[in-house]
Formats: structure tokens, sequence, C-alpha cells
């Protein structure tokens, strides 16, 4: 049973970076695609950033491209989400995701419509001066 983890959250001031850490336990995430969502009081969770590594394919909402990043390390153990020039809007608590990589029709699916099957407990982030 695949089991995820989130670290690395925190507070940041605008503009500025974080780099948040997903370890998994119990699997690789070798045949797994990721992905990253964020969650924000009174409002719907949301797919950030979704990666498939059967073809390489990656997703990111608009409002998040060009700043963040998603990542998987070289033994399959752990994926990031680097976040560059944050913004207060970028606040809530971020969840790590996963789910088997030939289950999902695409990349954009899994962020938006098909939410995975495995998740971490989520860590929080708060952007602010």
């Amino acid at each position: 049973q695949l089991q995820l983890q989130e670290s690395g959250g925190g507070l940041v001031q605008p503009g500025g970076s974080l780099k948040l850490s997903c370890v998994a336990s119990g699997s690789t995430l070798e045949d797994y695609a990721i992905g990253w969502f964020r969650q924000v009081p009174g409002k719907e969770r949301e797919g950030l950033s979704c990666f498939n590594p059967r073809d390489g394919s990656v997703y990111y909402r608009d409002s998040v491209k060009g700043r963040f990043t998603i990542s998987r390390d070289n033994a399959k153990t752990t994926m990031y989400l680097q976040m560059d020039d944050l913004k207060p809007e970028d606040s809530g608590v971020y969840y790590c995701a996963a789910e088997g990589a030939r289950r999902i029709y695409t990349v954009r699916s899994m962020c938006v419509v098909s939410p995975p099957e495995y998740w971490g407990h989520g860590t929080q982030v708060t952007v602010s001066s």
C-alpha cells in the first residue's frame, strides 16, 4: 500500500520560494502518476500540477505556470514541488497525491477531473509579509 508524506511547508514572504517534498513508502513511485493539490478553506481542492512518467506529460494549472515545477528524484521515492515567486493567493494546505500510471486518462484529468487514489496528509504554506 503506497503511503505519502509531505514536508517543507511554512511561512514565506511574497516573491519568495519554497520547495515541498513528498516521500513515498510501501512502494516506489515508479509506476505512479504524481500530482500536487492545494486546499483553501471555503474553496474546492484544486490540482496544481500532475506528471505521468509513462509518457512524460505534465500539467500545470494556469495560475502556477512558470512559477511552480513538479519533479521526482531518480530513486523514484520522493516527489517535489518547487514554488517560486510566491503570492499570497498561493497560501493553503498542499497535498501530494498519486495514482497508478496506467489508470489515468491524461495528466489534466488527474489534476482536474478524477482525484487520485493515494494522498498525503498535507503541509501548510502561508505567503504573507
